[in-house]
C-alpha cells in the first residue's frame, strides 16, 4: 500500500487547530460521565485519582463465606439501620446502599421494597433469604471509620481493583496533565471551528472520575495532531488519538478500554469526528484478572505507542478506492448493502452537501452513511448504520 506522510498541520499557537467535525461519528459516552459526576468525583490529575483508589483498596478485605452463616441484625440504637455479622469478622459490618442492593438481588428479594420496611422487618426477610440461599458469596469490606460492606458478589467474581487500571494508565500517561503526550483534552470553539488543546484542567474540564462504585478516565494525544488527507477547501483533515477506560471493583460495571481517532472534544465532553473506534470489554468473571493482564493492559500500551500510519493509510486507501462513477452505480452500491431507497437518497445528498460532489469513493460513502446515522433518533438504528459504515471502511484498509 502506498505510504502517506504525516504532516504537522499549520497551527496558531494561541488558538489551536481548525477541524471539521461534520465528518465521522459523534460519541456521547464521555459527555454522559461529565454530566453525571458531582464535584467530589472529579480529579485534576491521575496521581490524585490513583492515590484515592489505592487508599481504599489497601483498606479493603475480601472473603468468601457461606451465605447461611451471615447473621442480620437491626441496630437497637438506630432502628433504621441494619448490621451484618460475617464469619470471623472482628465487628458488625454496615452494608452500603450498593451492597444492600446486591445482597437483596442474590437472594431474589426486591431491594426497593426492603428499603421501605422498618429495619427489624427487613432483617427478618434478609435472614430468611440468606438461610435458604445456601451458596457461597464473596464480600468486599473496608474500614473507613466503621467497617463497611462495599460489595457482595458470587464466589467466582473476578475482581480487578480500580487502582490496577489507573496504575496501568499511568504507565503511558503519567499524571495525565501534559507531562507525557497523553492528557486531559482541550475544548472546541464552535464559533470558529478551532480546537484548542491548551485548556486549564479544572472541575469543569477534567475527564478523570472516580466514585465509591467505579472509575472512568478519558485522555487524548492532542498536542501531536495527525493529518490524514485534505478537506474540500484544501485544508488538512486533522485527527488526534484518544482513549477512555472504565472499571468497577464492586460489580457495578465491566472493565473496558476504547481507543479511537477523533477530530475534537467540545465543552460538554462529546467526542466529534471519531474514526476507527475499537473497544475491549472484560466481564468480572473468574479469569478476569488474567484477561486484564494478558489482553487489556497490553492493548492500551500498544495503542499508546503505535504509529498512526496504518490509520492514515487506511483513510488514504478509502479515499482512493472509487466504487461508483454515476448515479446508477451509487444507487446500486448502497441498495446492495441493505439501505432503503430513502436512506440511499439521504446518504448521497449528505455527501453532495458536505463534500461538494456526489459520492464516488469508499471514503465518501462512509462519511455520508455516518452523517445520516447521526440524525437517527433510535439508538439501535444508528448503531446498525454506523456498523455498516465501519465494514465499508475496513474493505479499503
Amino acid at each position: 500500500m502506498t505510504q502517506m506522510e504525516i504532516h504537522t498541520p499549520t497551527r496558531n499557537e494561541r488558538r489551536g487547530y481548525k477541524v471539521d467535525v461534520s465528518r465521522g461519528q459523534r460519541i456521547g459516552r464521555v459527555s454522559s460521565e461529565w454530566f453525571s459526576r458531582p464535584a467530589d468525583e472529579r480529579y485534576l490529575s491521575l496521581t490524585n485519582l490513583h492515590n484515592s483508589v489505592k487508599w481504599r483498596s489497601e483498606r479493603s478485605k475480601t472473603r468468601t463465606v457461606e451465605s447461611e452463616l451471615i447473621r442480620v441484625e437491626a441496630s437497637r440504637d438506630d432502628p433504621e439501620r441494619l448490621r451484618l455479622m460475617l464469619p470471623d469478622a472482628p465487628a458488625p459490618v454496615a452494608p452500603t446502599h450498593w451492597s444492600f442492593g446486591q445482597l437483596a438481588s442474590l437472594i431474589g428479594a426486591p431491594a426497593t421494597y426492603l428499603r421501605q420496611l422498618p429495619a427489624p422487618l427487613a432483617a427478618i426477610n434478609l435472614q430468611h433469604g440468606l438461610l435458604n440461599h445456601r451458596e457461597q458469596v464473596k464480600t468486599l469490606e473496608i474500614k473507613n471509620g466503621r467497617l463497611e460492606l462495599r460489595a457482595v458478589t458470587g464466589p467466582d467474581y473476578g475482581r480487578i481493583f480500580d487502582e490496577e487500571l489507573i496504575a496501568a494508565v499511568q504507565k503511558i500517561a503519567g499524571n495525565g496533565t501534559g507531562d507525557t503526550r497523553w492528557k486531559v483534552p482541550g475544548v472546541l470553539d464552535w464559533s470558529t471551528g478551532i480546537y484548542n488543546p491548551n485548556v486549564d484542567i479544572s472541575n469543569a474540564t477534567t475527564t478523570l472520575y472516580a466514585s465509591d462504585r467505579d472509575v472512568f478516565v478519558f485522555l487524548v494525544d492532542d498536542l501531536n495532531p495527525i493529518e490524514a488527507g485534505k478537506l474540500p477547501d484544501g485544508s488538512p483533515d486533522v485527527f488526534f488519538r484518544g482513549f477512555y477506560c472504565w472499571n468497577s471493583e464492586v460489580g457495578a460495571r465491566t472493565l473496558g478500554i476504547a481507543s479511537f481517532y477523533l477530530r475534537a472534544v467540545c465543552q460538554n465532553r462529546c467526542l466529534w469526528g471519531v474514526e476507527d473506534f475499537e473497544e475491549i470489554t472484560i466481564r468480572h468473571s473468574k479469569y478476569a484478572a488474567s484477561r486484564f493482564a494478558l489482553e487489556a493492559e497490553p492493548a492500551l500500551i500498544r495503542f499508546a505507542e503505535s504509529s498512526p500510519m496504518p490509520f492514515v493509510n487506511g483513510i488514504k486507501a478509502s479515499r482512493e478506492r472509487v466504487v461508483a462513477r454515476d448515479d446508477e452505480d451509487r444507487q446500486s452500491f448502497l441498495r446492495k448493502r441493505g439501505f432503503s431507497k430513502a436512506e440511499t437518497t439521504k446518504i448521497i445528498d449528505a455527501v453532495l452537501s458536505e463534500e461538494g460532489h456526489p459520492p464516488a469513493s469508499i471514503f465518501d460513502f462512509v462519511q455520508g452513511i455516518t452523517r445520516v446515522a447521526r440524525d437517527k433518533s433510535h439508538q439501535d438504528v444508528r448503531l446498525e448504520m454506523e456498523g455498516k459504515a465501519k465494514k465499508l471502511h475496513d474493505l479499503a484498509a
